[in-house]
């Protein structure tokens, strides 16, 4: 359902289909079909610069590094929902 989600926490290193892709496709779908733009936040235990860019490129719209506390969760909600 369109607008259900508000926000993806999205793990950029997953199994078959890694978090970059999946949110490749992601917006591919909202394109194509004319959903609402949904935030997605990287999640991942890399912090160097290229993988904040790559991120980024792929569509993202935040990156929080693992570990990470509530207040890395509270401060990337706040940001992406308001």
């Amino acid at each position: 359902k369109d607008g259900y989600y508000g926000l993806i926490f999205m793990d950029v290193q997953m199994p078959n289909m890694d978090g970059y892709e999946a949110t490749r496709q992601i917006r591919k779908l909202e394109r194509e079909e004319g959903r609402s733009h949904i935030s997605i936040v990287a999640m991942s235990a890399n912090a160097f610069v290229e993988d904040v860019n790559r991120a980024y490129d792929s569509g993202m719209d935040g990156y929080i590094t693992k570990p990470m506390g509530i207040e890395e969760i509270h401060s990337a909600l706040k940001n992406q929902l308001g």
